[in-house]
């Protein structure tokens, strides 16, 4: 182990490089690192990195998911969620049939079985990758609010298909039956097992004298306990950890302070962006060990598999992703939907394409026993594998460069919010102004008469400013300062209740307020 420290060390620089060098170039980092680490294996000398599936999942999925489902605006969630839910649970029943049915058709040795493990390894699109090249591009806010929502599920739904047709494979049989409870006791089970840790962990915040650090230790260890949880009672991880994630985040103010929330939002953005850095790089890492065990295959022959897989994703994708869409509309003369405007051909075109592969893919792959229970080679291992690693690298190279152009080409209009966040966060700071100004004015008429540093606070306001130079404030103007503060949280939360109200521009104003009580903590 000591042998190799040097060269992880190595690895963590040659990725932060890599990723400035993503960032000066204008190119999604998951590309450049997948790539970089594909040139990287093929140089002499280098160690042997073999990938240890339980190492993704256990260390890097639950992690990756949690800070996903903080981050994701349960708003914005539940209000697409017909469309949310289409994208991830049935696009991804049908990718994964699309490819069950191709694989056993054109790929010799391939049973219906395995692929439907194929299609299940390889249908949910990364989050990662479409978050990293969405950073470039202006997008309609319902269409990342989609794509964001889709990305938080369908790993789940995939990895429940991955399951069934593994055991399938195994025992030679499939029981519909066992099949539909097993199905439903993974997801509303998971769902459960989430929700009531995150209760537990919201409890022990609010009972317990926690400060920042013990604050920060809990969101490190809850991403674990729910997923491992759920695990060993045969739950989906993955749904404990979004639901038990969404839960919290949506508490945050409640029962995290202001320190807390500074405080974790900056450990977690570096955390996550060396677990999501790391994958990538792996995955390239990883295709000697992949190539090398393609026993009566050649590898033009597993190339053109690979191809085959990726193209039927991308033209079972896109004609879901239109399907979808038709299908909400035309149930809109029967139900209550977000939206009955007609979104065109670009909008469901662009959600097509936004398909990219990445680290579930793989650790599912990965994940493929060597052997049977009977003693005898796992079919097809090998190759499943090399083809996961083809539709990975063909997704993010092919639909990842081509994604942005295709954005900026078309020209889609935001049908929500016609502001831009600019503009609208200024708007908003503007009648927060107004508001904390009326409410001194009613509630602390003395105090402004007797306070100098209240009435400095007023003028700074007036001025359309919420900082204060650096002052001694005195225990009541402290006092009446963080009443202002905690109010204007409490309108901000009221605010966003409105579904045309952007999140984006809420928590932006709430994050500035921490930093408003931050300061005050310190004069």
């Amino acid at each position: 182990m000591l042998d190799v420290f040097p060269y992880y060390l190595a690895l963590i620089v040659a990725i932060v490089l890599l990723i400035m060098l993503a960032q000066r170039i204008r190119v999604a980092y998951p590309i450049v690192l997948v790539l970089a680490g594909l040139a990287f294996s093929f140089l002499p000398g280098l160690p042997s990195i073999q990938i240890d599936p339980e190492l993704i999942f256990i260390i890097f999925l639950p992690p990756l998911l949690y800070e996903a489902a903080w981050n994701t605006s349960w708003k914005e969630l539940w209000r697409w969620r017909r469309i949310i839910t289409s994208f991830a649970f049935l696009i991804v029943f049908v990718s994964a049939f699309s490819v069950a049915l191709v694989a056993a058709h054109f790929i010799p040795g391939f049973t219906l079985a395995l692929g439907f493990l194929l299609g299940g390894i390889v249908s949910p699109p990364d989050a990662v990758s479409a978050g990293a090249i969405l950073k470039f591009v202006k997008v309609p806010k319902r269409m990342a609010s989609i794509l964001e929502g889709e990305s938080l599920l369908n790993d789940a739904s995939s990895l429940i298909i991955f399951r069934f047709a593994l055991i399938a494979v195994s025992t030679g049989h499939f029981l519909a039956g066992n099949a539909s409870l097993n199905f439903v006791w993974m997801v509303l089970g998971g769902i459960g097992v989430g929700l009531l840790i995150a209760l537990l962990f919201f409890k022990t915040h609010r009972l317990l004298p926690t400060d920042a650090n013990t604050d920060l230790v809990f969101t490190l260890v809850a991403p674990y306990i729910m997923y491992i949880t759920a695990e060993e009672i045969h739950c989906s991880g993955v749904l404990s950890v979004v639901s038990g994630g969404l839960f919290l985040s949506q508490r945050r103010h409640l029962f995290l302070s202001s320190t807390s929330r500074l405080r974790t939002t900056n450990v977690w953005e570096s955390l996550v962006f060396i677990l999501n850095g790391l994958v990538f790089m792996l995955i390239g890492l990883d295709l000697p060990e992949i190539t090398a065990n393609l026993d009566g295959v050649s590898i033009y022959t597993a190339i053109g598999y690979g191809v085959l897989i990726t193209g039927t994703l991308m033209i079972s994708r896109m004609i879901s992703t239109y399907s979808a869409i038709f299908v909400t509309l035309f149930a809109s003369r029967f139900i209550t939907v977000a939206d009955t405007r007609h979104p065109g051909y670009k909008s469901p075109f662009l959600m097509g394409w936004a398909g990219m592969r990445g680290v579930v893919s793989l650790a599912a792959a990965l994940s493929i026993p060597v052997y049977l229970d009977n003693g005898t080679e796992f079919p097809q291992r090998n190759l499943i594998l090399f083809i996961t690693f083809i539709v990975i690298l063909l997704t993010l190279v092919v639909q990842g460069l081509t994604l942005p152009y295709l954005i900026r080409a078309f020209r889609i209009s935001d049908m929500d919010h016609f502001l831009p966040e600019e503009d609208d966060y200024h708007a908003m700071h503007k009648q927060l102004v107004e508001q904390s100004l009326k409410r001194l004015r009613d509630q602390y008429p003395m105090g402004l008469n007797d306070q100098p540093v209240l009435k400095e606070l007023v003028q700074k306001w007036e001025n359309s400013t919420l900082v204060l130079e650096d002052q001694l404030l005195s225990t009541q103007s402290r006092e009446v300062y963080l009443e202002m503060l905690d109010q204007q949280r409490k309108w901000l939360r009221e605010w966003n209740k409105d579904p045309l109200v952007n999140e984006e521009v809420i928590r932006k104003h709430l994050l500035r307020l921490d930093l408003e009580e931050e300061k005050i903590h310190y004069l």
